[in-house]
């Protein structure tokens, strides 16, 4: 079976956030079971395109209505990543250092989508399955259905796989002569609100449709940013399959980037070590408990209430709490969370930006994780502090509520809250301050979840099944 992933974004070639994960695990994974599966995405001028070398696999040119753009296919020479790269370059447009946030998103994303089926067109044998990842990629369903100079691709089964439905890239049908030339009455299958909206026109023309959790997948049906009424029209094609962790990057008993390596039988003295660390480049007091956030400081993660949450918590004389902060985005939020450095002086600080290697000693390092997310599809970071023996303090939704237990039920091993809320993430947070204080109780829980698996194994299984369906189709 050949498989070719298709999306914006994948780790360590280019990462704005778990899509990047996701796309760079899941085909590793997949390859290991015997298929051959492969990842296309744009090339962008990053660290890593930098430093590696590529060769050139294809050459052609992609229009955008009177306006032609040479492309090149290039290929990764190494074989590093456990499965074939394959990057899309369009000088001039995608050749950019960041993957999104340009006033010609619109098109640099449709052109590179018609450069990708430009170039599969072409294969002699053709690929089995094309898998195609969020609004970036959502209009190729579309397009190898209904456009003329793909009609060859039109039996190909695509799937699409949903990792944030907040984000659907709509634009006026001002911008159609961008596409290759189809029968216009199919229109409708590319409008949603009176727009060309990707997300929709892949919602309504991949064969199948997949969240990265199960929960996710239901919430969609109520709230899904005006596609709910679709998503529970196509509930038959969809299914969700919750998204795994690559346990080879993610292992902390062989992490080169923690300051101490360890597994569950040393965990007490390598989360002791990777503490420290923390403690004395931030100033925080190594004796009290580290709650800690790593994330995007957005609506989505409810980054405008982590200043009240841990302004509130940090004035509590009868908690003693130390707190660390990993993240950027609004400029509002990463001004609040500076600005009560000074007031918590000792037990408070925040990086504002983003940090590789910092994320994976703040999961090595913290005794609690922060998550009051409002929407989280599936989150990987539970996942990564859970692996690290990290305990997370989560609101139940999506992918959070599909993967921690409060510490109140049987086996138990998190602590959740219901609401995105101050007073529900405090008492939570107090909660965890509780449990830090029995330490016999939080080392047999820090071991408990080291022990858990969240490997890419089953889930990768779990699309293999179904692309299978889909072919046998």
């Amino acid at each position: 079976m050949e498989i070719i992933h298709i999306s914006a974004e994948c780790y360590p070639i280019a990462k704005v956030g778990g899509l990047a994960d996701v796309v760079g695990a899941l085909p590793k994974y997949q390859n290991k079971v015997g298929k051959k599966t492969g990842v296309v995405m744009p090339y962008f001028n990053t660290k890593f395109t930098q430093n590696n070398s590529f060769k050139i696999d294809h050459r052609n040119t992609v229009s955008l209505g009177d306006l032609l753009y040479d492309f090149e296919v290039l290929i990764l020479e190494n074989d590093d990543l456990g499965y074939p790269l394959y990057l899309i370059k369009i000088p001039g447009l995608m050749d950019r250092e960041n993957v999104y946030g340009y006033s010609d998103d619109t098109e640099r994303f449709l052109a590179f989508q018609k450069a990708a089926l430009n170039w599969i067109v072409q294969f002699h044998d053709k690929p089995e399955i094309i898998h195609c990842h969020d609004y970036h990629t959502g209009l190729i369903p579309f397009m190898m259905l209904y456009a003329h100079q793909y009609a060859s691709l039109k039996d190909i089964p695509t799937i699409l796989t949903i990792h944030n439905a907040q984000y659907q890239g709509q634009f006026s049908f001002d911008k159609l002569y961008y596409f290759p030339e189809y029968d216009l009455s199919n229109s409708g299958m590319l409008e949603w609100a009176q727009m060309i909206n990707p997300l929709a026109a892949a919602v309504k023309c991949a064969w199948a449709v997949t969240t990265v959790s199960p929960s996710y997948l239901i919430e969609l049906r109520s709230a899904a940013n005006g596609l709910e009424w679709l998503l529970d029209n196509e509930k038959g094609k969809s299914i969700g399959i919750l998204n795994g962790i690559d346990t080879e990057v993610w292992n902390p008993a062989t992490d080169p980037m923690i300051s101490k390596n360890f597994n569950k039988q040393n965990s007490l003295s390598g989360k002791k070590n990777n503490k420290m660390f923390l403690c004395d480049k931030f100033d925080l007091n190594p004796e009290k408990p580290l709650f800690a956030f790593i994330g995007r400081l957005v609506g989505e993660k409810g980054a405008e209430l982590l200043p009240e949450i841990f302004d509130t918590i940090l004035s509590n004389p009868e908690l003693d709490a130390n707190v660390l902060v990993l993240g950027s985005g609004d400029p509002g939020v990463e001004y609040s969370l500076n600005s009560i450095k000074e007031k918590h002086k000792g037990n408070y600080n925040a990086f504002i930006g983003y940090d590789e290697t910092l994320s994976h000693i703040i999961y090595a390092g913290a005794d609690f994780l922060v998550m009051p997310s409002r929407v989280e599809p599936c989150g990987l970071n539970q996942m990564y502090s859970l692996r690290y023996g990290t305990i997370p303090i989560v609101r139940s939704i999506g992918g959070l509520k599909d993967t921690i237990t409060d510490i109140s039920e049987e086996d138990g091993f998190g602590i959740c809250h219901e609401n995105t809320a101050v007073d529900e993430a405090c008492i939570a947070i107090e909660r965890a301050c509780e449990l830090y204080k029995d330490q016999p109780k939080f080392k047999k829980i820090r071991k408990q979840i080291m022990q858990i698996d969240h490997s890419w194994d089953k889930a990768a299984n779990n699309y293999i099944e179904l692309y299978n369906k889909l072919i046998n189709k």
